[in-house]
């Protein structure tokens, strides 16, 4: 590979670059999505547990400040704690969120604290896709390109024998392999990470409607 890619032209060298590039970035991505993903379910089962385990919500909501990746949920209950007693006011000096009810009030604040955590749970699925579904198709192209400039060379030649084929046409080739194996680990990595964030998601969800139904009852009474 390295002697194909010192011989190879600067089309060929730019492929072969940015076929390393991308796999530079894609195992990058998901070297960092494994750890933070492990971290955060680790921490997340701590932090639902000391929550619930807690007496009064004050007390549960200065428990998730200990946990920085879900310090938006414990933004938004301190808030609507603070305002949960405050009535609806007709007047026009107080802005639209503070006209709303307190009900509608913490759910636009739950709405964007979860829009919060998500986008960290998102992070490098877009340049793995884009890996995925590229990554062979530049390789193809330095194939390609490859196997013409083997057969500008061997045309020169006054005779030809097979191993003169064989062996730039072998050369091209490697650029097609080396395009599949950068993508297959961003297309697993990017299904696998897929479906632990959405699991992850999913709970957060769960865990925002349940402190909605808390907040309100607590509310209530």
């Amino acid at each position: 590979m390295w002697q194909g890619f010192i011989q190879g032209d600067v089309v060929h060298q730019g492929l072969s670059l940015l076929l390393l590039a991308m796999s530079v970035a894609s195992w990058v991505v998901i070297l960092w999505k494994l750890w933070w993903l492990h971290r955060t379910r680790q921490q997340w089962a701590q932090a639902q547990a000391m929550f619930w385990q807690a007496t009064a919500l004050s007390e549960a909501t200065q428990r998730l400040q200990n946990f920085k990746s879900f310090l938006p949920m414990a933004q938004v209950a301190q808030v609507i704690q603070a305002s949960a007693a405050h009535k609806k006011e007709a007047s026009s000096s107080l802005s639209l969120h503070q006209q709303v009810s307190a009900e509608q009030r913490l759910t636009r604040l739950l709405r964007h604290a979860l829009m919060q955590m998500q986008q960290p749970l998102h992070w490098g699925q877009t340049l793995l896709a884009t890996i995925g579904s590229t990554a062979p198709f530049v390789g193809l192209l330095g194939t390609v390109w490859g196997i013409h400039h083997a057969l500008i060379r061997i045309g020169a030649e006054s005779s030809i024998t097979l191993e003169q084929v064989a062996g730039p046409v072998g050369e091209a080739l490697v650029m097609t392999a080396a395009g599949l194996a950068v993508a297959l680990p961003a297309v697993v990595a990017y299904n696998l990470l897929g479906r632990s964030a959405a699991q992850l998601e999913t709970e957060l969800e769960a865990f925002a409607h349940d402190l909605r139904a808390l907040v309100l009852e607590l509310a209530g009474q």
